[in-house]
């Protein structure tokens, strides 16, 4: 939790976002992951400063419980002096208890937004999905909170002007767009008119930004002129050196050429939807169709 503290900007942990992505998609299926297609709605996670404060807690714990169709789960909420925003012990269920920082107590508004973090890992634990490592993990929790419908919280929660800052969670505020915006895309939904924090409206825009461009690389056919001509040059110097060695990609290139078994060149390149990877045929136009999201792709390999 950065209170009054410098926010850190930027996509400083997108890989690992990304492969968040790909990780909710390969244990849950397609299918699971489409029935989180509604996001968890204002009303239902709201807070006011006349709601007693434990009531309203657990009444927003089950909120995220059956949003996250944990139906067997209990969540006993606590409050107490913290470093950090919450923190849940994971133990074999049902009963699990999470505490919350005391400074929620006055800003019981972002209650939804912690929760929403904490009950994750709770989903998480279940699922047993983890990445090693603790930094990795907690992204591959604020990620699988946003793209599964309650994250939206943790952006909103972002608030910086001169004199204070606070900012929930381990992504940035641009992750988090980003994030969102992946969700928006597969799901047709507008999370910007719940924001109540104009600095979450600007980092979803921007995150919407780089999300739309992972839709319009090479050797996708949505591709701007600029990524087809480095993409023709590229193919060419692969089909020279298709007997070589490959060596690495450009930084910033997602794609790579590699010879299959006959000597014939594919092109591998990460699915714009879930970031799997998909290997196809170079052979001109070419509609891909991912096994794991089923987004179906036009190529122009």
């Amino acid at each position: 939790m950065a209170n009054d503290g410098p926010v850190e900007h930027g996509y400083p942990h997108l890989e690992t976002v990304r492969a968040a992505v790909t990780a909710l998609y390969r244990r849950l299926s397609y299918d699971t992951v489409r029935t989180f297609a509604t996001s968890v709605l204002p009303v239902d996670v709201a807070f006011c400063d006349t709601d007693d404060l434990y009531l309203g807690a657990q009444r927003v714990a089950h909120e995220l419980v059956r949003h996250y169709r944990l139906p067997d789960a209990r969540l006993v909420v606590s409050f107490r002096e913290m470093r950090h925003a919450a923190s849940v012990e994971l133990t074999a269920g049902p009963e699990y208890f999470v505490e919350l920082n005391d400074r929620f107590r006055d800003h019981r508004r972002d209650i939804g937004a912690a929760l929403a973090h904490e009950v994750m890992h709770v989903y998480l634990h279940r699922l047993d999905l983890s990445f090693p490592g603790v930094r990795d993990n907690e992204i591959l929790t604020d990620t699988a909170a946003t793209y599964l419908g309650a994250g939206w919280l943790l952006l909103d929660a972002y608030r910086e002007d001169g004199a204070s800052s606070q900012k929930l969670g381990y992504l940035t505020p641009e992750e988090f767009g980003y994030v969102l915006a992946k969700r928006a895309l597969v799901f047709g939904e507008d999370p910007s008119v719940w924001f109540t924090s104009a600095q979450a409206y600007t980092a979803y825009v921007k995150g919407m930004e780089l999300a739309r461009r992972d839709g319009q690389q090479p050797p996708l056919t949505a591709a701007g002129w600029a990524g087809r001509r480095r993409y023709a040059r590229d193919r060419r110097y692969a089909r020279d050196r298709r007997h070589a060695p490959a060596g690495p990609p450009p930084p910033g290139v997602r794609y790579a050429f590699s010879p299959d078994g006959g000597g014939r060149l594919r092109v591998s390149f990460p699915c714009p939807t879930c970031h799997q990877r998909i290997r196809v045929p170079v052979r001109g136009r070419v509609r891909a169709r991912c096994a794991l999201c089923r987004s179906v792709l036009e190529c122009d390999t």
